[in-house]
């Protein structure tokens, strides 16, 4: 049976790292994913402009999801860094839920380190009781049944570690998932050098592929590869995990993984 899968990140970019090998492997066994930055991603550069940049990651976003065959690639119009727990952003998001009619919802988790991510991630959750309002948007029709509403890997361990509740094995879509990681140049080439490895004059500049996800693998294939160790297994070398979330539509631990089979 055909199954739909959203997946919620506060950047551009965000949803790749987060769900895109899955993807990947999901909509190749026909199954729907769409991906939506919930910020313009305006802020994620040390040279650009917010009027530079925000066209331009929204074409990286395009490219990425070309690749994936995603159903819809969508970049809301909240200012990056400067997200708000407002209204109409949850109205914004119950719509959305509710148009698309996913059997999961994947996002954050509450204790992610980025206020966007945070925010974001409380923001989705906001909107699990209230799909089933009808009086709520009413523009909008409540969907047959609630997603199941899950998170996805980060490494953080306070107050707790995330759990492994389900994976998906990316083993052979790696390559691609750092494909879909390298769309996104302005962002792993760019600003995240910068910001975070003190890189100040980095350039990809004459790189060829092989350079490029030797790069990506060093810098980010631990996050791939830390969640395949906590599959106990199930995944040799590399995958992408998912804490199940009590909000939405409630299901057993085994029902929980079947979704995630393609």
């Amino acid at each position: 049976m055909q199954k739909k899968f959203l997946v919620f990140g506060a950047h551009p970019d965000d949803p790749d790292l987060m769900f895109g090998g899955s993807a990947l492997k999901l909509t190749k066994a026909g199954h729907i994913v769409k991906f939506v930055s919930v910020t313009n991603g305006g802020a994620g550069h040390h040279i650009l402009s917010e009027e530079e940049l925000i066209p331009r990651r929204y074409n990286e976003a395009q490219v990425s999801a070309g690749i994936i065959g995603l159903e819809e690639y969508q970049i809301m119009d909240n200012p990056d860094g400067r997200l708000e727990n407002t209204l109409k952003n949850r109205e914004d998001i119950t719509r959305i839920i509710r148009n698309f009619r996913p059997d999961v919802v994947i996002t954050h988790r509450l204790c992610d380190y980025h206020p966007d991510h945070r925010i974001t991630a409380q923001l989705v959750l906001d909107t699990s009781f209230l799909l089933r309002v009808p009086h709520f948007c009413p523009d909008t029709a409540v969907p047959d049944h609630n997603p199941v509403f899950a998170y996805s890997f980060d490494a953080f361990t306070d107050p707790r570690p995330i759990r492994a509740d389900a994976y998906v094995d990316i083993e052979d879509y790696v390559e691609d998932k750092y494909r879909l990681v390298d769309c996104h140049k302005s962002q792993f080439y760019e600003w995240l050098p910068w910001v975070d490895l003190n890189e100040k004059n980095f350039s990809t500049d004459g790189w060829s592929w092989k350079q490029k996800m030797e790069y990506l693998e060093k810098h980010w294939g631990w996050r791939f590869k830390a969640q395949a160790a906590m599959t106990n297994g199930k995944a040799e070398k590399y995958a992408e995990i998912f804490e199940y979330s009590p909000y939405g539509r409630q299901v057993s631990p085994e029902e929980f993984q079947a979704l995630f089979e393609p």
